[in-house]
């Protein structure tokens, strides 16, 4: 009791010496679970130092949307909730909120656009409003806002110009999740990463964000999806405007919500996106916007590889068909180049999966 009462003095005392910023303590365990403000190691997160948005893309979320507008922190400046044109109570509740809470902006669109164009409506007026931060969270309730704090200290700090959140660190979580979700997420995670080019983060589609405005503005808005595969293409700009992105791992929280993505819709829709995706950053960032050892080794790389592959499969058929022993030459030439091709290949992909943005 006595060093709770001086926990609360020394934090009184700090906070008053401070013109009017209010300096909000948050610790990151092992876990990176945000712990009580009265622990002992604490560090110091200057939140009201930066003018804060948090954007809210709404569909059918009425039994959700008031319990994460009211428990956002007061140190947010503007709370941007934009319906996309629900067909339950949502924007009932959204009118009623914005007259109780001056800070909530109301957004209206009259038909189905999707999460994407929805988010592209709150991160217009984000930069309208000339906000620092912009942070992403959903409707349903998934997303703890007691994690704010870790999402955005990178930004604060210099050291990322894009967050987003990590439920893989949540170990405890990830031992309940079914092995087919666990072997989907992974599989995709993979292609997101190749495509995007940021080999050092994990779980991509985590829809909890956070941006600094700086870097939203020089982002084209015409290629981002509009709709689930919205996050994936938002790394995939940010990866061409050089942006620095950091995981935030944070634990899992799931409750009644019910998810709008189909996983066989994923399976069909994703990868062809992904693969464009892939090949257009590679064309653009070693041929176009620079060129460099990665660009040799697939210059020749791919096409010894891919010549001896055909020309061995071919020959193998030939030969195989009038039933004669193929030349050693035959065999030799189409091996050697395949493994010349492929050792080039492995040389630009180890070069590609260390030159990931970063400060």
């Amino acid at each position: 009791m006595c060093l709770s009462r001086v926990l609360q003095f020394s934090i009184k005392k700090n906070t008053s010496c401070i013109s009017g910023t209010l300096l909000r303590r948050v610790t990151i365990s092992d876990s990176s679970v945000v712990s009580e403000v009265n622990n002992i190691n604490q560090e110091e997160i200057p939140l009201d130092s930066q003018r804060i948005a948090v954007v809210i893309p709404c569909y059918n979320v009425a039994n959700h949307i008031e319990g994460v507008i009211k428990s956002l922190p007061d140190s947010i400046d503007w709370i941007i909730a934009v319906n996309d044109c629900s067909r339950d109570e949502t924007e009932n509740i959204l009118i009623h909120l914005g007259r109780e809470n001056r800070k909530v902006i109301y957004i209206s669109h009259n038909t189905n656009r999707g999460v994407g164009a929805a988010m592209l409506s709150g991160y217009k007026k984000s930069l309208e409003l000339k906000a620092d931060i912009t942070i992403k969270m959903d409707g349903d309730g998934q997303m703890d806002a007691k994690h704010i704090p870790q999402l955005i200290k990178p930004l604060i700090d210099g050291k990322a110009d894009f967050t987003k959140g990590n439920r893989f660190r949540d170990f405890k979580a990830l031992r309940a999740m079914p092995l087919s979700r666990r072997i989907g997420n992974l599989g995709l995670s993979f292609m997101i990463k190749a495509a995007s080019g940021y080999w050092n983060i994990f779980d991509p589609t985590n829809g909890y964000t956070a941006i600094r405005n700086e870097t939203l503005g020089i982002i084209d808005f015409h290629k981002l999806a509009l709709r689930y595969f919205f996050e994936s293409s938002m790394l995939n700009e940010l990866y061409h405007c050089n942006a620095v992105v950091a995981d935030v791992p944070m634990q899992a929280k799931y409750g009644d919500e019910i998810s709008g993505l189909s996983r066989t819709k994923t399976l069909i829709e994703f990868p062809p996106k992904l693969l464009w995706a892939f090949f257009r950053r590679i064309i653009l960032k070693y041929f176009l916007y620079d060129f460099n050892i990665a660009s040799l080794y697939l210059l020749f790389g791919g096409p010894l590889f891919f010549y001896g592959l055909v020309f061995g499969l071919k020959n193998y058929f030939k030969f195989t068909h009038i039933n004669v022993a193929a030349p050693t030459g035959t065999v030799i030439i189409p091996t050697l180049l395949i493994i010349l091709g492929f050792q080039l290949l492995l040389s630009a992909i180890s070069f590609d999966i260390t030159n990931y943005p970063k400060k």
